[in-house]
């Protein structure tokens, strides 16, 4: 995977922070300076960070863990919601729901009632209801569905977390922290980056920023992907040859044991 340039975050605006009085001090080190009040981020620290944060997310997708994805902010959610399905990861771009991760097993119960509203609507269960009752089920449907549907196929709590804005999703933070969940965020100048496992300093606002530094993320986990898929081949060839090689054995050894009956039997 190519190494993003300096050149493409600048032109992507990556550098542009908050102004200096919504600042939080524990970004002074990936500040470079400040420019008419508005804090600017040192682009040469948000692409080492970028690069760390890339190689955690390529391992993690390689062991064939999920990542989830966390954008609500209006600039984000579509760009995120999109990348998030190209590489098949789960992903909340509506609204954060409590206890998404720290009460999954209830989440999981909602996300089975809107397959059931969706396979009883399309099945033909439904005829004998009234046209009303009818209505406000698929209602019902369409809500959970906007809500939940990102991470339907998510059948157990991520092995990662990444969030565009950590504190605009501070308490998707604070649930993956409270179970250990691997952090990695997009922190802008008026968040604390120590709150994050992997934090990239960025502009967390502007959606050119964002998809930038989103979709190199998504290209590592892509890489993860091959490399899990190419591992497995190797691995299917390898017992493959093996049990290839355990027949010809045991047919050697048959062969050697023929021989010596023949031979006992002349020898008679």
């Amino acid at each position: 995977m190519e190494k993003i340039s300096q050149q493409q975050l600048l032109d992507a605006g990556v550098h542009f922070g908050h102004l200096k009085k919504k600042w939080n001090p524990k970004m002074l080190p990936y500040i470079f300076m400040e420019r008419k009040g508005i804090h600017i981020i040192d682009l040469n620290k948000t692409q080492v960070k970028l690069e760390e944060s890339a190689a955690a997310l390529r391992q993690i997708a390689k062991s064939g863990r999920k990542i989830l994805f966390v954008a609500t902010k209006k600039q984000a959610k579509d760009i995120v919601a999109e990348l998030a399905n190209s590489v098949n990861m789960p992903f909340v771009a509506e609204r954060w729901l409590g206890g998404m991760l720290t009460n999954f097993s209830t989440i999981r119960k909602s996300i089975k009632k809107k397959q059931n509203i969706e396979k009883m609507l399309t099945d033909g269960s439904f005829n004998n209801i009234t046209k009303k009752e009818r209505l406000m089920l698929a209602r019902q449907q369409a809500k959970l569905d906007r809500v939940l549907g990102g991470i339907e196929n998510l059948g157990r709590v991520p092995a990662a977390v990444f969030m565009v804005d950590i504190s605009h999703e501070h308490i998707a933070l604070a649930e993956a922290k409270k179970l250990g969940i691997k952090t990695f965020g997009i922190v802008d100048t008026n968040s604390d980056p120590t709150l994050v496992d992997f934090a990239v300093p960025g502009n967390d606002d502007a959606s050119k920023s964002i998809k930038i530094i989103t979709e190199y993320l998504v290209e590592a986990i892509k890489e993860g992907l091959a490399d899990r898929k190419r591992d497995k081949e190797v691995e299917e060839d390898e017992s493959h040859e093996d049990a290839e090689t355990q027949e010809d054995s045991a047919e050697e050894e048959t062969k050697e044991e023929e021989t010596k009956e023949e031979s006992s039997e002349t020898a008679e």
